[in-house]
Formats: C-alpha cells, structure tokens, sequence
C-alpha cells in the first residue's frame, strides 16, 4: 500500500511575497510601460493574474485600473491531451480592455510542468490576435520540461520528482492559500 507525505512548502505570506515580487518583475522588464497585459489561464491563474495586478496598483506602478489589464484565457480547444483525459469544461475567454494586439501579453499560470499548458495557451493567444510579445509568469516551476518553454517571472523554483505532485490552494478557488508537494511513497518489499 502506498503512503502519502504533504509538506506545505508555501505558506499565505510567501504566495502574497512571490506575487508582490513577480508584479515588480514584470513592471522592471517592461520598463515601467503601460502596454502590457496580464492573461490568466484558466483555472488558478486567473486569480493570480488579479493579485498580481492589484500588486502592480498598490505600488503605485500604473496608473490603470487593475481590472482592466487582467484577461482570462480558456485554452481547452488547444489542449493535446483532449483525447486521452476525461472532457473539460469550457470556460470563457475573456480580453482586457484594449485587447492583446500589438501589446505585450504576460501569461500567468499556478505551476510549470511540462510545458503543455503553456503551449495550448500560445495557439490559444495567436487565435485571438498577435501580441508584440509574450511572456511567462508561474507561481512554481516544478522542472520536467517536455517542451522548450522557459518561464520569465518565477514565483518559486521547486525541483520534484515525477512523482511529486504540486499543489496549489488559492482562497479564491479552494479557500485557503498554500502550495503543498505531494509524495507518494511505496513501502519496501
């Protein structure tokens, strides 16, 4: 029989720390403009996509209303694992005020992983226009690329096994915040 082990390794204040930070980052990297947008995938990186946003405000970064460079983005039609896992239910897309052409579009997901994820959401973002450039911004890149992804805002490196598993609570989603590593071990014969 195998036992499951969960370390919390990020607490609330830590998640509110690597977002505060990821906000800066991203501001830094576009030299303080004012044309980019931040895209969540759906499902968790929709809220974080808000906090991050509202980081932004709060420090007093831009002047633009955190709402209104928030986008939400739904990339189930681009998924390649359709066939092969159980269906999903579409959820809406959703452009920040003045759309994503020909601005810069930070993508913002929970955890990198193999790269999937954040490939069905390039196809996704070229069906809705084209960017001046994209970027990545993830909560914990846990490492396993299967694809040439790399992200360019890192709220925190976690090396895992394949399997580990990752999980990240949102209060937004599951009313608590926390990032738990999952190990399940298998006792010795």
């Amino acid at each position: 029989m195998a036992e499951d082990l969960r370390t919390e390794v990020f607490k609330a204040g830590d998640i509110r720390r690597a977002l505060t930070r990821i906000g800066y980052e991203i501001v830094e990297g576009e030299k303080g403009s004012d044309d980019f947008v931040l895209m969540g995938i759906h499902s968790r990186g929709v809220p974080l996509a808000h906090r991050i946003a509202k980081a932004i405000a709060h420090a007093g970064n831009s002047d633009r209303d955190p709402e209104d460079i928030v986008g939400e983005l739904d990339i189930t039609r681009f998924r390649d694992d359709r066939a092969s896992n159980p269906p999903r239910t579409e959820r809406e897309t959703r452009l920040p005020s003045g759309g994503i052409e020909g601005r810069t579009v930070v993508l913002v997901d929970d955890v990198l992983y193999s790269g999937r994820t954040v490939r069905a959401a390039l196809d996704a973002l070229s069906a809705l226009g084209r960017p001046a450039a994209v970027r990545l911004a993830i909560l914990v890149d846990r490492g396993h690329r299967e694809l040439p992804i790399r992200a360019d805002f890192v709220g925190k490196n976690l090396p895992t096994s394949r399997r580990e598993r990752v999980n990240v609570l949102l209060e937004e989603v599951d009313g608590i915040d926390s990032i738990v590593l999952e190990r399940t071990m298998t006792p010795a014969s």
